[in-house]
């Protein structure tokens, strides 16, 4: 079960864009999330505005704003901003903000801690994000242990196996001339998991392009 957002005005957001950055079919580098959290209060806040500016076009707001999410401007307050945080200390900057989407496998808006199960999701949204992580341009997409025990358990990613295989600091459940499909730590993590996450880091920012 989940608590979904109140603010209709984000909720009509992702019905029509139930992602942030590039559509995950077009990206280059693809994260798959479990859910958008936001504050409840967040339509009082004066970071509500710079929040839907994000997700009306987030390539745009990167560029304008020089940093990948609202949750990083000064004006947000709330929880969020560690995931944001250690995802900004990877080294991608608004020149690679083309290439980026990050797409969650619930297809809305979220308030506090969620228990998700698969009966939650959206199945015509889960068959997008397959297309888009099989067939789409991304050719590095990643997923967190939690994320990929949903994916299995909504039986809409049959490809994914139960355990990565071990490659190097970022271990691969998925490999293609084209594409890998990441095992690694949610952007979240801190404290014990802080020298695996520098390392995972590391091998996420060796992947970019150069003269992006």
């Amino acid at each position: 079960m989940y608590q979904p957002h109140p603010s209709e005005e984000l909720n009509a957001l992702f019905r029509h864009r139930p992602y942030q950055g590039v559509e995950p079919s077009e990206a280059t580098f693809l994260f798959i999330g479990l859910d958008a959290n936001y504050d409840p209060g967040l339509e009082s806040s004066p970071a509500f505005r710079t929040v839907l500016e994000y997700h009306q076009d987030g390539v745009a707001f990167w560029r304008h704003h020089g940093v990948h999410h609202p949750f990083l401007l000064p004006d947000y307050r709330g929880d969020g901003r560690r995931y944001h945080r250690t995802f900004a200390r990877i080294g991608f900057t608004s020149t690679h903000a083309h290439l980026v989407s990050f797409a969650e496998l619930l297809h809305v808006p979220t308030v506090g801690r969620n228990d998700l199960a698969p009966q939650d999701f959206d199945p015509q949204h889960l068959r997008r994000l397959n297309e888009a992580i099989l067939h789409g341009k991304a050719k590095h997409i990643f997923v967190s242990a939690g994320v990929a025990r949903l994916m299995r358990a909504s039986k809409a990613f049959p490809w994914l196996p139960k355990e990565p295989g071990a490659s190097g600091p970022l271990r691969v459940f998925y490999s293609e001339p084209t594409r890998s499909v990441y095992s690694h730590l949610h952007f979240s993590n801190y404290g014990k998991f802080q020298q695996k996450l520098e390392e995972e880091a590391l091998a996420i920012a060796a992947l970019l392009p150069a003269g992006a």
